[in-house]
């Protein structure tokens, strides 16, 4: 058993080459800017000491090199996976070995288990916020494109039943392998169809040759700029935007956090992400969640005396971390993260106004219990339903 005062051994797993090699990049870099950042300032009285693999985006291999990484170094936690896939191999690793996850990602929902902390959004706070905003400013007829896995399945789905409840209807919805970047069928349809908006869940290379594909189309139609039809995303990187520039310029993307934010919080965690990951000059929330996840580990050890992680899991449900995006806490019926959506807006540079908050918590719900899936009230901490508030 570890006590506070202890080195506790950690995890990473993240993909940093293959086809989400951009958004495994940051996982890494924000869990290990946190990381050193508590060794260096002997935050929460311990010590980290973290062992890193890259699965290269091959979803048998989470498996094997968590095993790895846990029978050879002793670590009780793992921070990591992108995708649902990975963290789906994961799990029988965590219950066999009494190992917990702590995943950064926004992901589709529809699963809670006791092994994993779920730092990033759920349906209620990403999908159905921002088709709240989306739907009454720019209409109801929607393609849907997507990777071809769970992620673009799902989150699809919650998207159409939204979508048809309101009123609405999807004029198309069409996948491609994970890493195709052959897109133009896509665009074509599109063109012909002409639907309001496009949700975008596709991912990495995929994402990006659709992006200027779109951008393109908009170039050579008026009526396909992205201000008058737009691409919308829950997924999409503020490091992917400005590597693309003006090719992303108009799309709208749902996040806790934004580098633009204005707090005195994320002016701290920007001189922290500058001083330990200098190779990464454009943060997003995907950076930022898994640095949050590191520090609520961390405190969650401090808090429990001890890294078992029934321990830790029920101290971090008791407790609340101030992180780069504001106040965060562990919902204990879920262990998923009460967090406060933003939608953000992406101009030629790359960076991201944000143009609504939903101004306090919303409480997860994983599985859609208690959220209207049409166009309306969102669930909140304490139960009072309001929508977001746009920034004037």
């Amino acid at each position: 058993m570890a006590t506070a005062q202890d080195l506790v051994r950690l995890g990473l797993l993240f993909s940093t080459t293959g086809p989400y090699a951009a958004l495994g990049r940051e996982g890494l870099a924000g869990a290990s800017a946190a990381v050193a950042e508590i060794n260096e300032t002997g935050a929460y009285g311990l010590r980290l000491a973290a062992e890193a693999r890259d699965p290269g985006g091959w979803s048998e291999l989470y498996a094997s090199m968590a095993g790895d990484m846990v029978a050879a170094s002793g670590a009780r936690h793992i921070v990591g996976c992108t995708t649902s896939w990975s963290r789906k191999e994961l799990i029988p690793v965590l219950e066999k070995t009494g190992t917990m996850l702590w995943y950064p990602c926004p992901y589709e929902g529809f699963e809670c288990h006791e092994q994993v902390v779920y730092l990033g959004a759920s349906p209620n706070q990403h999908v159905l916020p921002l088709l709240d905003y989306i739907l009454p400013r720019f209409g109801s007829q929607a393609f849907l494109v997507g990777s071809n896995y769970i992620w673009g399945w799902e989150t699809s789905r919650i998207a159409r039943d939204i979508i048809e409840h309101s009123g609405g209807a999807v004029l198309g919805e069409r996948y491609v392998p994970l890493g195709d970047a052959d897109v133009g069928r896509l665009i074509e349809e599109i063109r012909a169809k002409r639907p309001a908006f496009v949700l975008n869940t596709l991912v990495g290379p995929s994402s990006y040759a659709f992006l200027a594909a779109y951008h393109a189309l908009g170039q050579a139609d008026a009526a396909f700029d992205q201000a008058v039809r737009p691409v919308i995303s829950c997924n999409f990187a503020e490091s992917e935007a400005a590597a693309l520039g003006v090719v992303a310029a108009g799309q709208y993307v749902i996040a806790p956090y934004f580098q633009s934010l204005d707090t005195p919080e994320n002016a701290r965690f920007l001189a922290v992400a500058a001083r330990h990951a200098p190779q990464m000059p454009q943060v997003s929330a995907f950076f930022a969640q898994a640095y949050a996840a590191v520090h609520m580990l961390a405190l969650g050890i401090a808090e429990a005396g001890s890294d078992r992680p029934e321990a830790v899991r029920a101290a971090v449900t008791r407790m609340s971390y101030v992180a780069p995006f504001g106040p965060i806490s562990i919902d204990a019926a879920t262990n998923h993260a009460i967090l406060v959506p933003r939608i953000g807006r992406a101009d030629a540079g790359g960076r991201f106004e944000v143009v609504a908050d939903a101004g306090e918590a919303m409480v997860p719900d994983p599985y859609l219990a208690h959220s209207s899936l049409a166009v309306g009230p969102v669930p909140r901490a304490g139960d009072r339903a309001a929508h977001l508030r746009v920034i004037k």
